[in-house]
């Protein structure tokens, strides 16, 4: 990203502010950032806001005289090393699928002989709709990078795909469009996911309901950040991200032998909601005749805790605390007693482990943080973010 720069057409939506947090997240990873603001746009951002972030002039019509004159639209659009839209509406869309010039977005976009990367943001009909998913592959057809919008709740009330992705999200894509290595790149970290099953007897077992989502998506993250990710993960129906390494498990101590067997790692990230206990499982089934069973139990390895006092302790080593109660205070309590670096506390006594979205309470030397309600997706990139900086 460094010394990269990035010409970045804002379109007309309410998601449009995020496109000032991508214009800083730019600038702060050593690029720079030149701004066409759609007329659109401009009802949500003025082009003062994203002239003092970028410290640059903002451009806004094809009938500029003074720019027009210099043939200004050929030149923004050459002088980029990267065309990012965001976000892309679906008029932006319909526009640059069938060619249409009648503005200055557009013109740029149809002069452009550098990689253009979108990202869309609309209402989930509109995002579905049989019109926007062909122009969607046209584009793609076309050689056009588009991300795929996150699920969750617009601010038309409605909830499903169409939603702008986190900005950090949107950054590693730029990055990766740009063909550099990735603020992770050459760091190992280790992520573990999903629950963990402990039998009882040939048939059962004592499980919970994580579904591994939350952890996946972070290793996908990560993965998109150029980290080398091993995931450990519990029994779940997801498939392996993108340049992940996978080791699937079952129980706790097979998913503590194979964190301490993936070490050294630069941070590990627990995510698995780890079972405290296991019993003897019984050679055969138990019958139901034979009256309740009488179960011993016995604690299972502090897989968070084992790694805070092993010599080869990652840098940085983050927990997630699963709390149906007193967050704040059962989550600082965690940290304190796992001694790992940060907890990410959620309350779990609604659909948390088997949805989509999440609300994260962020616990760091800083103090704690509240993070609105986002999708799993976008938790994963600010999260794996915020390593990289960490790591950095």
């Amino acid at each position: 990203m460094r010394g990269k720069s990035i010409l970045l057409i804002v379109g007309g939506g309410i998601a449009a502010y995020k496109s000032c947090e991508l214009v800083r997240l730019i600038r702060k990873a050593g690029g720079s950032v030149r701004c066409v603001l759609t007329a659109g746009g401009a009802h949500f951002v003025t082009p003062m806001t994203l002239a003092a972030l970028s410290e640059q002039q903002v451009h806004t019509s094809l009938w500029d005289l003074k720019d027009e004159a210099e043939m200004g639209h050929i030149q923004l659009s050459r002088e980029a090393d990267l065309v990012v839209v965001c976000p892309a509406t679906a008029d932006l869309l319909a526009k640059m699928a069938a060619g249409i010039a009648d503005d200055l977005a557009t013109t740029l976009l149809l002069a452009t002989d550098k990689k253009v990367l979108a990202a869309p943001a609309m209402n989930v009909r509109m995002w579905q709709h049989e019109a926007t998913r062909r122009n969607v592959a046209r584009l793609r057809a076309d050689g056009l990078t588009i991300i795929e919008p996150d699920e969750g709740e617009m601010a038309c009330g409605e909830y499903g795909p169409g939603r702008l992705p986190d900005p950090e999200a949107i950054l590693a894509a730029i990055e990766t469009a740009l063909g550099g290595p990735g603020p992770l790149a050459g760091r190992h970290v280790i992520v573990t996911a999903g629950p963990t099953q402990e039998p009882i007897d040939p048939v059962r077992v004592i499980a919970n309901r994580s579904s591994g989502k939350q952890g996946f998506a972070i290793a996908e993250a990560l993965a998109a950040l150029d980290a080398r990710v091993t995931l450990v993960s519990g029994p779940v129906a997801l498939d392996t991200p993108r340049g992940v390494s996978r080791i699937d498990v079952e129980t706790a101590r097979e998913m503590d032998e194979a964190v301490r067997d993936a070490l050294p790692a630069d941070a590990a990230i627990l995510v698995a909601a780890v079972a405290d206990w296991r019993v003897e499982p019984a050679p055969a089934k138990l019958k139901k005749a034979d009256g309740p069973p009488q179960l011993d139990w016995q604690p299972n390895p502090d897989i968070l805790a084992g790694l805070d006092s092993d010599p080869r302790r990652p840098r940085l080593l983050v927990g997630f605390a699963a709390e149906t109660n007193d967050l704040e205070a059962e989550a600082a309590a965690k940290r304190g007693r796992k001694g790992c670096d940060w907890i990410l506390a959620n309350d779990v006594s609604g659909d948390v482990m088997g949805g989509d979205s999440n609300r994260i309470h962020f616990i760091g030397e800083a103090g704690p943080e509240d993070w609105e309600r986002m999708s799993k997706s976008e938790v994963a990139s600010r999260l794996a973010r915020r390593i990289a900086d960490a790591l950095a």
